[in-house]
């Protein structure tokens, strides 16, 4: 079974969120289960495709709108990822630095996905099923079936991946006239309130779609940005399958990033020594438990509450704490996190931007990590917090319910509050705190959250399960 993924994010080319870290495990999952898994995405001017041994497989040109466009088909020599990875490339569109924010985005994905199947149509690839990851490429179950040059390809089964379901590449109908040619009688389909959606059009002509947790499909349901009455009423193509994790990469026994390596029965004496040389780096306390937040300064991820809830946390002088937080966005929120520097400076630091070796060191390092998300399709940092022995301190949402069971519960290994608050998450760390208190907790906690296994394994042939089915 050929399966071709497409996506404008793959992990190393191109990382913004969890879609990388996705694209860049899940196709070497799938293949050690039999299936001839691929990765299509846009070629950018980064360091990895620099680096990297590139040839090129294919040369192509098609009209968009009045603009004549050449393409180029990359193919990263042997594939070192686990799986074949092609790029293509479109002088002045698909050659940039940046994966997001150009003010013709929507022309870069049009063009990206006319490109994808110009190509698959000039050398006569047939895949088994087309698996579209987000809006970025959410026209593509529309071009197969009803452009008329890529008809063709009706026959190919498509699934389309909901990584986040906020964002749905609206575009106006002045667009349309970019698209390859399509029978006009079946305009309605890429229409949602008067604009072309993508998102939209894919729900209504993908064979099936799927969200990266059961939570955040039934999420959907309710809340879909203007989407819930489609939703609901394509419900029956609808599946929930939970993000997995890579655990070749994402593993302290064999993380190269860390300055210890440790397993579940060294967990104890391998935390101490990374959070130690850590504290040190960052000139913070090591000497108390130490909390986490990774991510974007952005309102889903409940970021604009973090000011606030350091406020609370460090004005309690009960609360023995050192606080690290590894993120960038709003600026807004820098700059509220930056006053609190001078006033906690041997408790709190911070690293404004993102970087990839100083997370794993974070996930190593820390007692306790924060996700105070309102938005939370899937989430992989409470997955990797906890194949590092942190202890996740986490909203009821999405899939953060799905992978995250509170001390409460029998088996529990988590700290879950219900709401985005700060008064409910300052409460749920404190809870946390104390419970910790007890090294014997600590550790208990420790050894029944890295038995858990978060591996793709599963996911993975869940996937497939779901190709076979179509």
């Amino acid at each position: 079974m050929l399966v071709i993924h497409v996506s404008v994010e793959c992990f190393p080319l191109a990382k913004v969120g969890g879609l990388a870290d996705v694209l860049g495990a899940l196709p070497r999952y799938q293949r050690k289960f039999g299936v001839d898994a691929w990765v299509v995405s846009p070629f950018y001017d980064k360091p990895f495709t620099q680096d990297r041994s590139l040839s090129l497989i294919h040369e192509g040109d098609f009209m968009q709108g009045s603009e004549h466009l050449r393409y180029e088909v990359l193919k990263e020599e042997g594939d070192p990822l686990g799986f074949p990875l092609y790029l293509i490339r479109i002088p002045g569109k698909l050659d940039r630095e940046e994966v997001y924010c150009y003010p013709d985005e929507a022309e870069q994905w049009i063009a990206f996905q006319h490109a994808f199947l110009h190509w698959m149509k000039s050398a006569e690839i047939m895949p088994d099923v087309v698996n579209c990851h987000d809006h970025h490429v959410g026209l593509l179950p529309f071009f197969m079936r009803h452009s008329l040059e890529y008809k063709g390809f009706s026959e190919v089964k498509t699934l389309f991946t909901i990584h986040n379901g906020q964002y749905q590449g609206w575009m106006n109908w002045n667009k349309g006239i970019l698209l390859p040619k399509f029978d006009t009688w079946k305009w309605g389909l890429l229409d949602w309130a008067g604009v072309i959606n993508p998102f939209a059009a894919a729900i209504k002509c993908c064979d099936a779609f799927s969200t990266v947790s059961e939570g955040y499909l039934q999420e959907l349901f309710e809340q879909a940005n203007g989407l819930e009455d489609l939703i609901q009423a394509e419900q029956a193509k609808g599946y929930g399958i939970v993000n997995g994790i890579d655990d070749l990469y994402w593993n302290p026994e064999l993380d190269t990033l860390i300055d210890k390596t440790y397993r579940r029965s060294t967990v104890k004496s391998g935390k101490k020594t990374n959070k130690k040389e850590f504290c040190e780096r960052y000139k913070i306390d090591s000497t108390v438990p130490l909390l986490a937040f990774i991510g974007r300064f952005a309102l889903e991820k409940g970021a604009d509450l973090l000011p606030q809830i350091l406020e609370h946390i460090f004005t309690n002088q009960d609360n023995k704490i050192s606080i690290f937080i590894l993120g960038s966005g709003d600026e807004r929120i820098q700059e509220s996190l930056s006053a609190l520097l001078d006033r906690y400076e041997d408790r709190f630091a911070v690293f404004f931007g993102y970087n990839e070796t100083l997370a794993h060191q974070v996930y190593a390092a820390a007692d306790l990590l924060l996700m105070p998300s309102r938005v939370e399709p899937c989430g992989l940092n409470q997955l990797y917090a906890m194949k590092y022995g942190t202890i996740p301190i986490v909203r009821k949402i999405g899939g953060l319910k799905d992978t995250v069971l509170d001390i409460t519960e029998d088996g529990g290994y988590g700290f879950v509050f219900l709401n985005a608050e700060v008064n409910e998450a300052t409460e749920a760390v404190e809870r946390a705190l104390q419970v910790i208190e007890d090294p014997k907790a600590l550790h208990k906690i420790r050894q029944r959250e890295m038995e858990l296994d978060f591996s793709w394994d599963k996911s993975a042939q869940q996937y497939i399960k779901l190709y076979n089915q179509l």
